[in-house]
């Protein structure tokens, strides 16, 4: 239980129970117990310790706000970047495919492995130790807390920009999708009519599509952003 000593103490927390961070760190492709349950608790747990502490830090931020800023705190690639600042990876335990695939540096089993250790400190220790731990791991994250609109997608902000200005939505049209049904591309042209201007993006799905169209579009409008847009809407 040496490493595992180690992990406790760059972690923070003592177990009483050590086969429960061990579990915590043993993946579903490696034999005995694994932390897939422990990662389902660790989930719930961290959604609402964020979710209260970002409630009570930023009281200028709306419903949807808060929901974004608190997804852009618990979602893979921030939790991935934690679990490597503890050095995590080096103690889970894979199967020999995952560990010939390079598992333990994958964002995916890096974050899921963070959740799980969060759930085994929670039955160790109580919502109280569950709390601390988290508040302790984003200590640093919950100092800078993101301006909110850098965590808006594209298509929300242009919509915000219009909305600002009295200007109709813009709409978006698929102009082209080639490609095997299995890799297809899509060409999308978002347009403001009333402005006469128009953007353009392509992507592997619809959606991403819209969005870097949404983007392309903004980008020519930003640079008169606080300009007021006269004429021709109701």
């Amino acid at each position: 239980m040496t490493e595992l000593q180690s992990l406790a103490d760059r972690v923070g927390w003592q177990f009483s129970d050590p086969s429960l961070l061990r579990q915590a760190v043993t993946h579903r492709s490696a034999s005995g117990p694994n932390n897939e349950r422990l990662e389902f608790l660790g989930d719930a747990i961290l959604n609402f310790v964020i979710a209260a502490e970002i409630f009570e830090r930023r009281p200028d931020l709306r419903e949807g706000e808060l929901s974004r800023l608190r997804a852009a705190l618990v979602n893979k690639n921030a939790l991935a970047e934690i679990a490597r600042e503890i050095e995590l990876g080096e103690q889970i335990l894979l199967g020999s495919g995952e560990l010939k695939t390079g598992g333990r540096r994958r964002d995916s089993i890096l974050a899921d492995s963070l959740e799980a250790v969060i759930g085994a400190v929670y039955l160790d220790g109580g919502y109280a130790g569950g709390r601390e731990l988290i508040l302790r791991l984003y200590a640093a994250h919950l100092r800078a807390l993101p301006d909110m609109q850098a965590h808006k997608d594209p298509k929300t902000r242009l919509q915000e920009y219009l909305q600002a200005r009295g200007l109709e939505l813009p709409s978006y049209a698929v102009e082209n999708i080639s490609g095997q049904a299995h890799d297809q591309t899509f060409r999308v042209v978002c347009a403001s009519e009333i402005l006469a201007q128009s953007g353009e993006g392509v992507a592997g799905n619809r959606r991403q599509a819209e969005q870097a169209a949404a983007a392309d579009l903004l980008s020519k409008l930003q640079p008169n952003a606080d300009t007021p847009v006269r004429g021709g809407h109701e």
